[in-house]
């Protein structure tokens, strides 16, 4: 099926890509944080249409379920809940610009002679080719993982741990404003320690008496 003189694939692929860049500018260039968020969404379910025009499912639906349904729901909900002062946070931008300007430029040439046409032209990456139907992407992604790439499969993990043990050991950081509980305390505590019982003279109301003063008052 053509559109223009072009293949249908194309015509969405290049819609899809467009889409791409410009939420990609957006999330970078917005000044609200919650609309960066937004845009990143965007970008996340735009290179999953593209990963399914690769007949990548499973790295789309990954995508979107990890990252669109986990991760920026989470920090979209974290950004919503905290007090930002956005006029805080661009104190300093124009002092920072002299030397950013220069490494982001550095990083685009770079990204620039790694993603090009040399590398990644027409001519040195063929079209992928048409699976059958019993194919499974997601069985051969994993072969290849866990034989080709399986030291830096777990080079990735190790990091991972690492950097949750980290997380953890900074939140659980003993500071004066925030309020902890031992566990192992409270594994030794008694009834003692919880339970006080006090004596106390018994408060006797003469019931008799205002008994007797109601009779006379009703006769009265």
């Amino acid at each position: 099926m053509t559109l223009f003189g072009l293949p249908f694939t194309n015509i969405v692929f290049y819609a899809l890509s467009a889409i791409l860049l410009f939420a990609a500018v957006r999330v970078i260039t917005t000044r609200n944080p919650v609309y960066a968020a937004l845009n990143l969404v965007l970008a996340f379910f735009t290179a999953a249409g593209i990963w399914l025009l690769l007949e990548a499912e499973f790295l789309a639906i990954a995508l979107v379920l990890v990252y669109v349904g986990a991760v920026m729901v989470l920090f979209l909900f974290v950004v919503m809940m905290l007090d930002i002062n956005l006029d805080k946070l661009r104190e300093g931008f124009w002092n920072a610009l002299p030397v950013a300007l220069p490494i982001g430029g550095l990083m685009a040439v770079e990204m620039a002679m790694i993603v090009g046409v040399r590398n990644f032209g027409a001519d040195r990456v063929a079209a992928p080719a048409s699976k059958t139907a019993e194919y499974s992407n997601t069985a051969e992604l994993g072969r290849v993982l866990y034989t080709d790439y399986l030291l830096a499969f777990e080079l990735a993990s190790v990091v991972l741990l690492v950097a949750i043990v980290a997380a953890i050991a900074l939140t659980l950081r003993e500071r004066r404003e925030s309020k902890s509980v031992n566990p192992a305390e409270q594994v030794l505590v008694k009834k003692e320690d919880r339970l006080r019982v006090l004596k106390m003279d018994a408060v006797v109301e003469h019931v008799e008496m205002q008994a007797e003063s109601i009779n006379s008052e009703a006769k009265l």
